[in-house]
C-alpha cells in the first residue's frame, strides 16, 4: 500500500480561527480518524510545503480530532507548527508516489500548491463537495466563482483520482470538464455518513413544538423566507405558534436575516439562534424536533437531511435532485420559492396528531443509511486503480 498523506491546512486554520466544524470539516475529520496511525499530515501555506513525520502527525491528528483539555498544551503546539512551515523543519523529503488526500478544497486554487504537487511526485486524490460557486455564483461571496474555477481546473489537471459526495456533484464536474476541455480523471461517488448517529440525545429543551434549521446562515440556505413565515405564524397563531431553532454560524451577505433575528419583536422568544452548539446539544435539538426544515436553493449533498433521517426526524426540504438521490420519496419536497406550501406544511407538522408526519416516519423505515465503512470501501477501490496505474499515469 502506498504511503498516505492528508492535507490538514483547512482543519488547522478553522480550529485556530475558533470556527466550529462545517460539514466539509467533519468529512476531513473522518479521514483523520480512519487513517490515524498510518497517514502523515501535510500543512501548506501558499503551497505544498511541510510533510510531518508519523509521530508528529499522530499528535496533530489528536489535537484536531479531540482537542486536549489542557489548553496550554493546545496553544503551545501552534508556534511549533508555524515554525515548521516557515523553516522546513520536520519536513519529510521523499514522498514520491505517496497518495495525498485533500478533502477540503483548500489550496487547490494556488499555483504554488500545484507546482509543489508536481515537484514532490505525489499522487493527489481530491474530494469535490460541490461546484456551487461556478453553477450558482449569485449565492456566493464576490470573487468566489473565479477562485472555485481555478480549484476545479487544478482538480482536473492534477488529480490521480476524484471522490465526489453525490452523483449530482459528479455530473456538475463532468459538465465543467467538458467546458474547459480537460478529461475527467478516474472518479467515484462515495456518499457521506452522518456524524451524530452515535450520540445519545439529552432531555428535551423546549416544551412547545419546534422545528430545526441546521446550516450556516448564508443566502442560498433561504433563512429569510422561513423568518418571514414565522412572522406570519405569530400573527395568525399568537402564543400558539411553533418555535424555530436555527443552528449554525453566521456566514456572508446575511444582513437581512440578522436584522430579523435581532430586531423583530414578533420573533423574540419564538425563534432561537444557536451559533455555537456542541454535538450533544445539536443531536438533542434535532431528536425532539417536529421536523428539520431544509429550504436551500442548491446543495452539493445535504448532510443535515441525512442526519435528520438517521435520527428518525421528519424532513421538509426543497425539491432538489440531490436530495432525492439519497432520500428518495421520504421527505416532504417543496419548491423553495413557494412560501405558502411551506407555511401549510409547517402548520401540519406542528400538530402532534399530523397524519403527514406519521406517514413520513413510516416511510423512513426504508431509508438506507450511508456509512463510513461503505465510503472507505469504495475509496479503496479507487486507490487500487491509482496504485496499479490501471488508468495510466497521473497527469
Amino acid at each position: 500500500m502506498s504511503a498516505i498523506l492528508i492535507d490538514i491546512s483547512r482543519l488547522l486554520y478553522r480550529r485556530f480561527a475558533n470556527r466550529l466544524p462545517t460539514g466539509v470539516d467533519r468529512v476531513s475529520l473522518e479521514y483523520l480518524r480512519h487513517y490515524n496511525g498510518v497517514a502523515r499530515a501535510v500543512l501548506s501555506l501558499g503551497g505544498f510545503h511541510v510533510v510531518f513525520p508519523r509521530a508528529a502527525s499522530a499528535r496533530i491528528f489528536r489535537i484536531l480530532s479531540d482537542p486536549p483539555t489542557n489548553s496550554r498544551e493546545h496553544w503551545w503546539y501552534v508556534p511549533s507548527l508555524v515554525t515548521a512551515v516557515l523553516t522546513g523543519f520536520w519536513t519529510e523529503r521523499n514522498v514520491k508516489d505517496a497518495i495525498l488526500f485533500n478533502t477540503g478544497h483548500m489550496g487547490l486554487g494556488d499555483d504554488q500548491y500545484a507546482r509543489g504537487l508536481r515537484a514532490r511526485g505525489v499522487k493527489p486524490i481530491f474530494m469535490v463537495h460541490d461546484l456551487i460557486p461556478i453553477t450558482h455564483p449569485e449565492f456566493c461571496r464576490p470573487g468566489e466563482r473565479e477562485k472555485h474555477w481555478r480549484r476545479m481546473h487544478n482538480v482536473l489537471r492534477l488529480s490521480c483520482g476524484i471522490v465526489t459526495n453525490s452523483e449530482d456533484t459528479l455530473a456538475s464536474l463532468t459538465v465543467f470538464s467538458k467546458r474547459v476541455s480537460l478529461p475527467m480523471p478516474p472518479a467515484l461517488v462515495a456518499p457521506l455518513a452522518p456524524g451524530l448517529s452515535q450520540i445519545s440525545p439529552a432531555a428535551r429543551q423546549i416544551k412547545e413544538p419546534y422545528f430545526v434549521v441546521l446550516s450556516t446562515i448564508e443566502p442560498r440556505k433561504n433563512h429569510a423566507m422561513l423568518l418571514h413565515l414565522w412572522r406570519r405564524l405569530r400573527e395568525e397563531l399568537g402564543e400558539n405558534a411553533p418555535r424555530l431553532v436555527i443552528i449554525g454560524q453566521r456566514g456572508w451577505e446575511c444582513e437581512n436575516v440578522v436584522d430579523l433575528l435581532e430586531r423583530s419583536e414578533l420573533l423574540r422568544g419564538f425563534v432561537f439562534e444557536l451559533s455555537r452548539c456542541n454535538d450533544t446539544d445539536l443531536a438533542t435539538y434535532l431528536h425532539h424536533a417536529q421536523a428539520l426544515l431544509f429550504p436551500s436553493f442548491v446543495e452539493g449533498y445535504g448532510m443535515p437531511l441525512i442526519e435528520a433521517l438517521a435520527a428518525g426526524v421528519p424532513v421538509v426540504a426543497s425539491n432538489l435532485g440531490v436530495f432525492r438521490e439519497f432520500a428518495d420519496n421520504i421527505p416532504e419536497y417543496v419548491d423553495p420559492l413557494d412560501p405558502q406550501h411551506w407555511l401549510a406544511l409547517i402548520k401540519e407538522y406542528s400538530d402532534p396528531a399530523s397524519a403527514k408526519r406519521a406517514a413520513q416516519i413510516t416511510r423512513m423505515r426504508a431509508f438506507a443509511l450511508p456509512t463510513w465503512e461503505r465510503h472507505f470501501a469504495l475509496l479503496e477501490s479507487l486507490l487500487s486503480r491509482v496504485e496499479s496505474g490501471a488508468n495510466g499515469p497521473c497527469r
